[in-house]
């Protein structure tokens, strides 16, 4: 039986940077296509040379100049078979958690324009890319749970206050501040250092960090990560 099939393989990246309490998310401006001028996530086409992994990071630095060391596969898109004006085009999307104040976003050869936005203040994306965004947000908020992303998006030390502010914001909603302290300072990971951030007045607060080898020896000695916000 002769297959008649030409399908186009792409990925996208939803990059979200935290910062001033507001979660955003990397946009670039269509330069060139039917989409020119319109905003966008970072992404292409897949090379018929390199893996799917190569091509995302190859995008974000040909579309924003920026390195991400860490990229999760998160969802197949191309149930809507015209997502593509110009053809059938399956997209492959990633996401990100990054500190947007280590990185100098740029437009390099392919974009117009790179720009950080608050996910409540989105402009109008280009083909399904506000749908990719929602899953990615969902995906969040689902992930953090039950996995310490977040921290991702904060300095190397942070006051342990925008650790809560940071869940507050993913989840969109309060939370128990003192329950959340207790039980993420019991699990160990989370310490204390003997620094204080600089304060103009009151009382200076001590600063926290992340220990991630502190964490993966709790994984693997098959201690769970959990919170319960409900």
């Amino acid at each position: 039986m002769k297959l008649d099939q030409n399908i186009k393989v792409a990925v996208d990246a939803i990059v979200f940077g935290y910062s001033g309490n507001k979660l955003s998310v990397l946009l670039i401006k269509q330069k060139f296509g039917v989409m020119k001028q319109q905003w966008a996530l970072v992404g292409g086409f897949v090379k018929d040379d390199e893996s799917l992994s190569a091509a995302v990071k190859r995008e974000l630095q040909e579309e924003a100049g920026i390195e991400v060391n860490f990229l999760e596969q998160l969802y197949t898109f191309g149930d809507n078979i015209r997502r593509d004006p110009r053809f059938r085009v399956i997209s492959v999307a990633y996401f990100a958690l990054v500190n947007p104040a280590q990185f100098q976003v740029k437009a390099d050869t392919d974009a117009e324009d790179a720009q950080w936005f608050p996910i409540d203040e989105l402009p109008d994306l280009a083909y399904d890319h506000r749908e990719i965004v929602e899953t990615a947000i969902q995906r969040l908020k689902n992930k953090v749970t039950y996995q310490p992303i977040g921290f991702g998006l904060l300095p190397d030390e942070f006051l342990f206050s925008e650790l809560e502010n940071l869940y507050c914001t993913i989840l969109n909603r309060e939370i128990d501040r003192r329950n959340f302290r207790k039980k993420i300072l019991s699990f160990g990971f989370v310490e204390e250092t003997d620094r204080f951030a600089s304060k103009k007045s009151g009382r200076p607060a001590k600063l926290f960090r992340f220990n991630a080898l502190k964490y993966n020896e709790l994984i693997a000695n098959g201690i769970h990560f959990e919170i319960n916000f409900a």
